[in-house]
């Protein structure tokens, strides 16, 4: 009788119930918000359905993620061996792979005055960077944080490891894909608060053909630019440009397909249960954490509107020629900036289609992001 007592109570004692926290139950909470938010509203589900459950697998279960070091027989968790492909920047250069392999980068090879709205955009970063070394961050730390302000998770993933910054990595990566995914919130009120009715109703004139020598040329051109002006983006421009190479080229079809379908789902599974996983509710329910998400939605308001600012200068010296709408789209969230740009524009005009001329700054923020994560590389020595 003692012995079938002793083994329901050990039974009992190797249930969750008995090594939860009201910190777990938080996280937990916070998964199944970020789950609605993925399924019901449909925000950036790709990559928010993942995350939320590796937030859920390791609130309930602690050892899915823990070090070899950390375990009686020296193997270590499911999820840490994904996390070290984080950490390696593996995942998110083969992100960006497959990011260039599903981009058309024609409308910013027809428009190159996008490049400018791009990289005006880049503002909300430098300007977190400064704030967060106000609020008591180191540079290093301060530079991984300000890179949400790009809305670009890959990068945020990518600079966060190379400077060292493993522990922060965690709630960065979710701050960097919740404000992806709220942008349809976040961004429209700044928009319309930074322009007037008429200038939301501009219509654009139609952007010229693009060659496919252009557009081979493009991606080739780029990388030859930007890592020899900043060795260390080689990772994220590279794959971004070698996946668009793919798909211009016309000759690596099977190619094309692999990056921007299979490679892409199966790298994203691994990167957001990995993320979500670093969010235990030791690692995430702290001030730091509260600061970093407070820095990022910073980063992200002053990136939209300094887009939106650039895009009214534009619009005066161009004499009404640009609607200030699209420079919100430097952000880098792809597609889903430029598309807020289109519905914001179509709500005061329906015949007014801006996607295309929005997608030329969006995509241009993807590299502009990668260019900023450069230079923090460069400063920092890495």
């Amino acid at each position: 009788m003692t012995n079938i007592a002793d083994t329901l109570y050990n039974l009992l004692h190797q249930t969750a119930f008995f090594h939860l926290t009201i910190g777990n139950f938080v996280m937990i909470a916070v998964a199944c918000f970020f789950l609605y938010l993925a399924i019901r509203k449909e925000y950036e589900p790709l990559l928010l359905v993942p995350i939320a459950f590796g937030m859920l697998l390791v609130n309930i279960y602690p050892d899915i993620i823990a070090s070899p070091e950390e375990t009686s027989n020296g193997v270590g968790g499911l999820l840490y061996y994904f996390y070290s492909l984080d950490e390696w920047s593996i995942l998110p250069s083969l992100i960006f792979l497959g990011v260039g392999a599903m981009t058309d980068f024609g409308p910013l090879i027809a428009n190159p005055i996008s490049f400018l709205l791009g990289a005006a955009a880049q503002f909300g970063i430098f300007s977190a960077y400064l704030l967060a070394i106000k609020l008591g961050f180191n540079g290093e730390a301060a530079a991984a944080v300000s890179i949400i302000g790009g809305a670009d998770g890959p990068t945020s993933i990518f600079l966060a490891g190379k400077l060292g910054q493993s522990a922060l990595m965690g709630p960065i990566a979710v701050a960097a894909y919740s404000y992806m995914s709220l942008v349809p919130i976040i961004q429209p009120p700044i928009m319309k608060a930074l322009t007037t009715k008429k200038e939301r109703a501009i219509h654009m004139e139609n952007l010229r053909p693009v060659s496919k020598l252009e557009r081979i040329l493009f991606p080739i051109i780029v990388t030859v630019i930007v890592c020899l002006m900043l060795p260390s983006t080689a990772p994220l421009v590279g794959m971004l440009m070698l996946g668009n190479l793919f798909r211009e080229s016309g000759v690596v079809r099977q190619l094309t397909e692999t990056a921007s379908n299979a490679l892409m789902y199966i790298v994203g599974i691994l990167l957001g249960t990995s993320i979500g996983a670093s969010t235990s509710a030791e690692a995430f329910l702290n001030i730091t954490t509260a600061k970093i998400v407070l820095l990022g939605l910073i980063a992200f308001m002053f990136g939209t509107a300094a887009g939106v600012l650039f895009g009214k200068l534009l619009c005066l010296i161009t004499k009404g020629k640009i609607n200030p709408l699209i420079g919100s789209a430097g952000v880098s969230a792809v597609p889903m900036a430029a598309r807020v740009s289109q519905k914001v524009g179509a709500e005061e005009d329906p015949t007014n289609f801006l996607l295309m001329h929005a997608m030329g700054p969006n995509v241009a923020g993807v590299i502009g992001t990668a260019v900023a994560a450069g230079v923090f590389m460069a400063i920092f020595g890495v």
